[in-house]
C-alpha cells in the first residue's frame, strides 16, 4: 500500500513539472515607439496603500505611457487625492453602477471611455513595475500579434500573505498550462493586460463581460472567439504585486471570489494534472498525522519531495521565505479553506463579495 502512495506523490510532483512554464515576458530595454500611444487605465477603490507604488513606477519607466488614468470607484480612502497628486495623471471619478454591470468591469469601461491611445494597459492598483516593464509588455503583445496579460510575481511581507502560496502556484499552473493554448475559454489575468484598441473594441470591451464576476476570464474567450490570440506570461522580473496586505479578510475575500468559478473555464488537460499535483500535496502532508505508523517515511519522502519542488518553482513565483514552503502544510489548509468558503459562497449564497460589494455569480445586480 505504501508503494502506491508513494508512487501517488511521485506522480503528483512530475504533474508540477509538466503543468509549470516559466514563459517570462522577455526583457526589453529599447523603448519601441512606432507601436503607438499606450494609454494606461487603473481601476482604484480604495487603493490608498498600493497606488503610490504603481504610480511611482510608471513615472520611471523608460517607455513613458502616453497618458496614465485612474478611475476612482467610490473609494473612502485618500485614492482620489493621492492619484492628483501626481502630475500628468488624469483622475476620473466613477458614476453609479448602472443595472447589469459588476463594479470593476463598470470602472474600467469608464477608462476607456476617456482614453485616446491605440494602445491600452489594464493595470490592477497594486501593481509594481519594473523600469523595463511597459517597454517589454508593448514588444511582447507584438509579438503574440494579440493580447497578453501578466501573472505577476507576488512580493509578500506579512506571514498572512505568504499563505497565498498555494493559491498562487494554482494560478501560475492555470494561466502558463501549455494545454490551455487551445483552450477556446482561455483566460486573461486581469492584474495586468495589454491589448491594441481595435482588437478591445473588436469585442465591445469589457461591456461583453459586464455582468460576470470572472471578467478577465471570459474576456480572453472573447478575444479568442474573434481570432485575437490570447498570450499569458509569468511576470519574474518584470511585473510584481502585493496582494491583500490590508488583512488576511480581504484576501480569503480575494481568492475566494473566483476559486471555484474559475475551474470551469479550463482545458479538462489543465485540470487533471493540477488535482493531481494537490492530490499528491495533501497527502505527502499527511505524514503528520500517520508520523508513528508504517507509511511515515514514504509520507515524509513525498513531503520533501514538494518542499524541493515549491522551492524551485517559488524563484519564478513569488517572495514567501524559507518558513512557509518548508510547512507548505499550512498554506494548503489554507488553500482548503478558500476553496469551501468559495464553494459555499457560490452553491449556497449564490453570490460572493468584494470591495464592499456583494456580485451574484449568475449576472444580476446585488447592491
Amino acid at each position: 500500500m505504501w508503494i502506491c502512495i508513494l508512487i501517488l506523490m511521485v506522480v503528483g510532483c512530475l504533474s508540477g513539472f509538466i503543468l509549470f512554464r516559466k514563459n517570462t515576458v522577455p526583457i526589453y530595454h529599447k523603448p519601441d515607439q512606432g507601436q503607438g500611444k499606450l494609454s494606461i487605465i487603473i481601476p482604484a477603490r480604495n487603493e490608498e496603500s498600493n497606488l503610490p507604488y504603481l504610480l511611482d513606477s510608471l513615472m520611471a519607466q523608460t517607455y513613458p505611457p502616453y497618458e496614465i488614468i485612474v478611475v476612482d470607484d467610490f473609494s473612502t480612502d485618500r485614492t482620489k487625492e493621492i492619484a492628483e497628486s501626481y502630475d500628468g495623471v488624469k483622475v476620473i471619478v466613477g458614476s453609479a453602477l448602472p443595472e447589469g454591470w459588476t463594479g470593476k468591469s463598470w470602472t474600467v469601461w469608464n477608462g476607456y471611455l476617456q482614453a485616446t491611445g491605440d494602445i491600452f494597459a489594464f493595470l490592477d492598483a497594486d501593481i509594481r513595475l519594473a523600469p523595463h516593464a511597459l517597454a517589454s509588455l508593448i514588444h511582447a503583445r507584438e509579438r503574440s500579434k494579440g493580447v497578453i496579460s501578466v501573472v505577476p510575481f507576488h512580493h509578500t511581507e506579512k506571514m498572512h500573505e505568504k499563505l497565498a502560496l498555494i493559491m498562487n502556484m494554482l494560478g501560475i499552473f492555470a494561466f502558463t498550462s501549455v494545454f490551455e493554448r487551445g483552450n477556446p475559454q482561455k483566460g486573461l489575468y486581469g492584474s495586468c493586460i495589454v491589448a491594441l484598441r481595435k482588437d478591445y473594441e473588436k469585442i465591445n470591451g469589457h461591456e461583453s463581460v459586464k455582468s460576470e464576476v470572472l471578467d478577465d476570464l471570459l474576456i480572453g474567450s472573447k478575444f479568442v472567439a474573434v481570432g485575437v490570440p490570447v498570450t499569458n506570461f509569468n511576470g519574474y522580473n518584470t511585473v510584481s504585486f502585493r496582494m491583500y496586505p490590508e488583512g488576511i479578510r480581504s484576501e480569503i475575500e480575494g481568492f475566494s471570489k473566483g476559486a471555484i468559478l474559475s475551474t470551469a473555464t479550463l482545458s479538462p488537460w489543465t485540470i487533471v494534472p493540477i488535482a493531481i499535483w494537490v492530490v499528491g500535496l495533501l497527502v505527502s502532508e499527511t505524514v503528520f498525522i500517520f508520523a508513528n505508523t508504517s507509511w511515515a517515511v514514504p509520507l515524509l519522502i513525498g513531503y520533501l519531495m514538494y518542499i524541493v519542488q515549491l522551492f524551485y518553482f517559488i524563484r519564478y513565483v513569488g517572495k514567501f521565505g524559507i518558513l512557509i514552503p518548508v510547512m507548505h502544510v499550512v498554506a494548503s489548509l489554507f488553500f482548503i479553506v478558500i476553496m469551501l468558503y468559495s464553494m459555499y459562497q457560490v452553491v449556497v449564497l449564490g453570490q460572493v463579495r468584494w470591495k464592499g460589494r456583494n456580485v451574484p455569480v449568475r449576472g444580476k445586480r446585488n447592491r
